[in-house]
């Protein structure tokens, strides 16, 4: 959970009085980090910015950043940004010169 989603859950603890791990499920702030859950929003994100991965692979290390924050948006937050970003890396080398994303 970020941050911000402990600030919430806080909040609606006192209002509620449920178990955090309830409230934040209830709420849908709770972090996906297993590799199966990321997969497919990465690969999505991938197959979506052909030319940003092909920038990349050129050595445009810089487009990491972008990468996460796509998987961020795809998934409505509820992506691990420290997990993403391992994935993303193995995804590009893995795929790299295959002509998928």
């Amino acid at each position: 959970m970020s941050h911000q989603a402990a600030k919430r859950v806080y909040t609606e603890l006192g209002e509620s009085g449920q178990d955090p791990r309830a409230v934040a499920e209830r709420l849908g702030l709770l972090q996906v980090s297993d590799q199966a859950g990321l997969t497919g929003w990465v690969d999505e994100v991938l197959a979506a910015h052909p030319e940003e991965v092909s920038r990349f692979r050129a050595g445009e290390a810089k487009l990491m950043g972008f990468f996460v924050g796509q998987v961020m948006k795809r998934s409505q937050g509820k992506a691990d940004p420290k997990a993403v970003q391992p994935l993303l890396q193995s995804r590009l080398r893995l795929t790299a010169g295959t002509g998928a994303p």
